[in-house]
């Protein structure tokens, strides 16, 4: 999986994050136009430097994928928590 760090903003494919979502990829596209589905995006500084954070949050669900700096994704989590 790969994250597209070309852009203004980092860029996963719908299914991909439907899939960590357990969600249907049209359905990520609507509840994310609709504010349903946020996310945060971070780059790594210092001894992280050259690593970046993806992070989403649908409902009580938050998934974060790890990516190297070409946005291949290194590490993927998934628990229950709420937006802080």
């Amino acid at each position: 999986m790969k994250i597209d760090l070309t852009q203004p903003n980092p860029t996963i494919d719908a299914a991909d994050l439907a899939k960590a979502l357990e969600l249907n990829a049209p359905d990520v596209k609507a509840l994310m136009r609709d504010g349903k589905i946020t996310s945060q995006f971070e780059t790594g500084v210092d001894e992280d430097a050259g690593s970046h954070r993806l992070t989403f949050w649908y409902g009580d669900l938050k998934v974060r994928f790890t990516c190297d700096a070409y946005g291949l994704v290194v590490k993927t989590s998934r628990i229950k928590a709420k937006r802080q």
